[in-house]
């Protein structure tokens, strides 16, 4: 189980007064517009330099070279890595010196430009977390080390939910050292009235969490969204990690008693005990249903061949489609999952949604899935041979991922094979390690996941609108990225399996056997407006 998983339900403090927050990465996702701004930057300055290097990679090697570095750091570690070498320069060089704090700097300019045609986002599980602090009379700051930070909150739209913001032209003002030193959370606090003993501290990078805990701060929270680096955060002295605050739920609300405590998938409420709970969230809106296909709308099974739908299962999927949008969204290959389904009504996401196709011939290729396939294909003949003497290991080859399956294999040999697939990723480094219900997902390097799939299919369709309730029906991590997404405004709920773990899921349902029930419920209800 990875570590971010083995986690208190309840956190202290016993009394929670404050939370601080960091910026980028915990309240806003600017990586879109910091990789846009850097690639613009770059292939400026690639042929300016020589003519004959390739553009820059917004994905691979933003994420190998750039990402979460000062600005000049990262200028230069990219020069470098394609062999290029230019003066340091100073920061105030114009932004069309070619020297690093040059470059850097026009890149800052760039950034701002994309700021001022574009909206920044904040991550919908945290402004759910801040609403429900807000209303619980928790008072709630943020921190950053960018001298942007104002603009960015304004352009998110949330500079109104903080009592306290210090940035990073405030922290040069003051004289505030950055992290790790403490010196900014703890401004921020103070700013707040609020002592660090009474507050947490959410925060993304081990750095941050560093000063944190330096700060004195009572719980010290770490984001890890690749749910794959729980270990360093652990390490860095975070008193629990998760992959997004969609999982934080504030307890005890104008209590002696308020704490933050961490949803899990069996704490949940359950549909079916609680039959007004799904009725009460379809008020006024109507469903647009997304619908993981193993493990929600059919059991996990040892062999994903034998995983073949209900005739029950498929009468309440075809019901719900004749009366709401109906996506079924799967790991599996597009066509296998249509094929599977067998209705003609519904739109089907095939691959985490690098593929949807729906009614009326509609199709669509997403998330530059194609540009990986050499790599897994090279990956792919590389493993096979390692991982043929495994005893209850086998690997499935999918459109754009690689599934390594070990439910028939002991545990031993499923982390013997986990080393495998690690060992061969390093030679691959465009790919990256996803991990579900007994499989090891090899999949492309990128930001595109079932919850930007969702996302996408949500304004495609024009549903993307007040009246509209997106719900989602899932039961592996791999649907977290879906839950979080409409965390806030649509309705997760996790079908429950095997074993527990922190969810952003609202609700449950109690195994896959009850879900034909729950459609038609739904159904009914539908039919009846």
């Amino acid at each position: 189980m990875p570590a971010h998983d083995q986690h208190p339900n309840r956190l202290a403090p016993n009394r929670l007064n404050g939370v601080v927050f960091d910026m980028d990465g915990v309240i806003t996702d600017t990586a879109e517009a910091h990789a846009a701004a850097w690639k613009r930057m770059f292939d400026e300055a690639l042929a300016r330099l020589d003519e004959d290097q390739p553009p820059f990679d917004p994905v691979l090697e933003y994420r190998l070279h750039v990402d979460g570095k000062p600005r000049y750091q990262g200028c230069a570690d990219f020069l470098a890595s394609r062999g290029l070498d230019i003066p340091w320069g100073s920061a105030d060089d114009p932004p069309d010196a070619l020297t690093v704090c040059g470059l850097g700097n026009r890149k800052n300019l760039y950034f701002n430009d994309w700021l001022q045609e574009h909206s920044a986002r904040a991550f919908p599980g945290t402004l759910r977390l801040l609403e429900d602090l807000r209303a619980g009379g928790v008072r709630c700051g943020v921190f950053t080390s960018s001298r942007n930070g104002r603009r960015v909150l304004d352009s998110a739209g949330v500079t109104g939910l903080f009592d306290a913001i210090v940035d990073g032209t405030d922290a040069h003002e003051r004289g505030l050292a950055g992290k790790p030193a403490p010196d900014v959370p703890a401004a921020c606090a103070e700013a707040m009235a609020v002592a660090p003993r009474d507050a947490a501290l959410v925060e993304d990078a081990t750095v941050g969490v560093e000063a944190g805990r330096r700060a004195g701060f009572a719980l010290v929270i770490g984001i890890d969204r690749s749910r794959d680096d729980a270990d360093r955060f652990l390490d860095a002295g975070a008193d629990v990690v998760v992959a997004d605050c969609a999982v934080l739920r504030l307890s005890a609300p104008h209590s002696a008693d308020r704490r933050l405590s961490v949803a899990t998938v069996n704490t949940l409420p359950v549909i079916g005990d609680t039959d007004e709970v799904l009725r009460d969230h379809l008020k006024e809106r109507t469903p647009a249903l997304f619908l993981d296909y193993d493990g929600t709308l059919t059991p996990i099974v040892d062999d994903p061949d034998a995983a073949v739908l209900s005739e029950a299962m498929r009468e309440a999927i075809r019901r719900l489609a004749d009366l709401c949008p109906v996506t079924v969204i799967s790991g599996r290959d597009l066509a296998d999952v249509r094929t599977r389904v067998g209705l003609d009504r519904p739109f089907y996401a095939g691959s985490h949604g690098f593929e949807v196709a729906g009614p009326e011939d509609f199709h669509e290729r997403l998330g530059q899935g194609d540009r990986f396939v050499a790599d897994l294909d090279a990956v792919e003949d590389g493993l096979r041979g390692r991982l043929a003497d495994l005893t209850g290991v086998s690997l499935e080859r999918k459109a754009f991922s690689v599934a390594i399956h070990v439910r028939k294999a002991d545990a031993e040999t499923a982390t013997r094979a986990e080393s495998l697939v690690r060992a061969a990723l390093e030679e691959h480094p465009s790919l990256a390690l996803g991990h579900g219900k007994k499989v090891l997902q090899i999949q492309p390097r990128t930001d595109w996941d079932k919850g930007h799939a969702v996302d996408w299919l949500l304004r495609r369709l024009g549903l993307d609108r007040p009246d509209v309730l997106p719900v989602y029906f899932g039961d592996d991590i791999t649907d977290e990225d879906a839950f979080e997404t409409i965390a806030g405004r649509g309705l997760g709920i996790v079908v429950r399996g095997e074993n527990d773990r922190p969810t952003a899921a609202t609700l449950a349902v109690r195994d896959t056997e009850g879900l034909p029930r729950v459609l038609n419920q739904l159904a009914d209800g539908l039919g009846q407006t």
